[in-house]
């Protein structure tokens, strides 16, 4: 139910505009629903820290976050349950862009603080987070490209392990370029902070 409301609200306001050569309508959308960092800090337009995490600026945009999802989600879910599972997705998605904003003030980013913020990333990132501290010895069929295209399965401590280490580097080192890095970390650790609860009490149920 996740990736189809990410799809259809993309298609709701982008598609009328691609078909008609104009943007105006993802514009609205996004200029609308999307979070403005300083808008937070001063306690305006609150209900975007929500809104913000299911627009996203383009297909590729929005592919990859689903893919991410896709892969993941379900078997997190089965831990969290139905209900549980949506409440951590938005949490952990709150919690990223207090990360985010937070990082916004450390480095004293201005510009960062005016941007428009949008996309499923720092949920999805809980939901890595999770995943990580849950199947840390799963498979993760991944495109590698060495000599040859060819495609292996990588556990999942080291696949996500990886991609966390990616995100920390770009996010201390300034190279953003747009992308909300320190919103993946917060939302990542988040996940994992979850996860191990949810690893705990499915443990005892076990027993």
């Amino acid at each position: 139910m996740l990736i189809i409301i990410n799809v259809v609200l993309f298609f709701v306001y982008w598609l009328p505009d691609f078909l008609g050569d104009s943007f105006r309508n993802t514009q609205y959308f996004i200029y609308t629903y999307g979070m403005v960092p300083i808008d937070i800090l001063r306690g305006r337009n609150l209900v975007t820290v929500f809104t913000s995490m299911f627009l996203h600026a383009d297909l590729i945009h929005l592919g990859g976050n689903m893919l991410f999802l896709y892969i993941f989600g379900d078997n997190v879910e089965d831990t969290f349950g139905h209900f549980g599972y949506t409440l951590f997705y938005l949490i952990s998605g709150v919690l990223a862009s207090i990360v985010h904003i937070s990082s916004l003030l450390y480095f004293g980013d201005s510009t960062g603080m005016m941007t428009i913020t949008i996309g499923a990333s720092g949920a999805i990132s809980g939901v890595l987070g999770a995943y990580l501290v849950l199947y840390p010895r799963a498979k993760i069929l991944t495109l590698v490209f060495y000599v040859w295209i060819s495609i292996i399965p990588i556990p999942a401590v080291i696949f996500l392990g990886l991609w966390f280490v990616y995100q920390f580097l770009y996010g201390t080192l300034a190279f953003a370029g747009g992308v909300a890095y320190w919103a993946h970390i917060g939302g990542f650790v988040a996940g994992m902070v979850f996860g191990a609860i949810g690893r705990g009490r499915r443990r005892k149920s076990d027993y």
